[in-house]
């Protein structure tokens, strides 16, 4: 019997997507629940297995197809899969038959993560050639990392000694040219850049924090909560605390426009942008007015796991009624965070550097980060978003507050 393929359910408002990569080739054997096929849509990726086992007969959908909920992606055949069921032999038989088979016939089968596997791909690597640490020999995401870094490093150490031989540099290596198609993850981001740039009033405004009080209360208690919690006291739990209360001060921010309608929303799920190889996610930490630091921290630690392994689901990506993003862990100093539409708030943090101050009159050495609103000038007005900042900012120089408030 023949067995369709298809294009799962997606999740909410999800209805197309890429093939990205087919885990396995026509007339390959697979077994019920093996990964036939790995989907990619603009929120996170998807993994589509096999219903029986049998022969994959036909793909009908190759690599980069675009694909709807329902298409078929190909054909299984069922039937095969029964004509491959083992029949019971003699003792002496299975000896008989494995001595009868090729090298390649008889070598075990190696183990590599589908994650593991979409890198090696997107980057050529020989999976043959990269050493697995998982159990019995799997190989990981890890592995193939170490083995793209050892890889830049033999480059690098190439390229030094090209330049140090006269004569022997290719000075047309550095005017190739590579085409590439853009994943339908970075296709549908910069859609929706566009359409916040396009569709919104959006404007920014700035200011400075003291960090010194954050960051004294992080060195005094960070080591007791670590040891309470089983996670880190960050910066980014202070940063949704004091962003929640300022919510609930100014509730235009963690509202939305629905035509001539305001939405406001009476409930804080509060997205943080997470940078991936694929680009940038928003997870959402769900009813985060409710939670604890330590809850938060959870949260987010948990997130960026998931994005590190492309585990990341629809659910954890769905909704959000304001974000947080901070571009200051990889070094950005100032920035104009995007609005994530349909949200009308976005809160950019950067990196903490020692500048001097005017303080009480006299010149100090400060730990200083600036920080930026970007908003939807439609429903935000300039003085609300003014205060928002000066609001965050008082809570992260005396985060004592943040307690009092609960």
């Amino acid at each position: 019997m023949t067995v369709n393929i298809t294009v799962p359910e997606l999740g909410e408002s999800v209805l197309d997507a890429t093939v990205s990569a087919w885990l396995k080739q026509e007339g390959d054997f697979v077994n019920m629940g093996d990964v036939l096929v790995e989907l990619e849509t603009d929120k996170v990726n998807v993994e589509v297995g096999a219903k029986v086992s049998g022969v994959l007969q036909k793909i009908q959908a190759p690599k980069g197809s675009d694909v709807k909920v329902g298409d078929v992606l190909g054909l299984l055949d069922e039937k095969q899969s029964q004509a491959k069921t083992p029949q019971p032999v003699a003792e002496a038989e299975p000896l008989k038959e494995a001595a009868q088979g090729t090298p390649a016939e008889r070598a075990p089968v190696r183990q590599v993560s589908p994650v593991a596997a979409r890198l090696a791909r997107e980057k050529n690597v020989d999976l043959d050639k990269v050493a697995g640490s998982g159990g019995d020999g799997r190989v990981t995401r890890a592995d193939v990392e170490s083995y793209l870094r050892a890889a830049e490093k033999q480059d690098a150490a190439k390229l030094e000694s090209d330049a140090a031989a006269p004569g022997r540099a290719d000075s047309s290596a550095s005017r190739s040219e590579a085409r590439v198609k853009m994943t339908r993850r970075r296709r549908t981001i910069a859609q929706r850049l566009l359409e916040a740039r396009q569709s919104a009033a959006m404007l920014t405004t700035f200011n400075e924090i003291d960090m010194s009080a954050a960051m004294d209360l992080r060195k005094r208690r960070n080591e007791e909560f670590q040891k309470r919690h089983g996670v880190k006291l960050g910066f980014m739990s202070l940063f949704t605390r004091a962003a929640i209360s300022a919510l609930k001060l100014f509730p235009a921010l963690n509202a939305e426009l629905d035509g001539d309608e305001i939405v406001y929303k009476n409930y804080y799920d509060i997205g943080i942008a997470i940078g991936s190889e694929e680009g940038l996610v928003v997870p959402v930490i769900r009813d985060a007015d409710k939670l604890s630091f330590a809850d938060i921290e959870k949260r987010i630690k948990d997130f960026s796991e998931k994005t590190r392994l492309g585990k990341l689901s629809v659910e954890d990506l769905r909704g959000g009624t304001f974000t947080i993003t901070n571009g200051g862990v990889f070094g950005s100093l100032l920035s104009t965070p995007i609005l994530n539409l349909p949200q009308v708030g976005i809160l950019g943090l950067h990196k903490i550097e020692d500048r001097p101050i005017a303080l009480n009159g006299q010149a100090a050495i400060k730990p200083m980060m600036y920080v930026a609103l970007s908003y939807d000038h439609r429903i935000v007005d300039g003085r609300e978003s003014v205060q928002f900042l000066v609001h965050i900012k008082q809570l992260m120089e005396d985060p004592a507050w943040m307690l009092v408030e609960g």
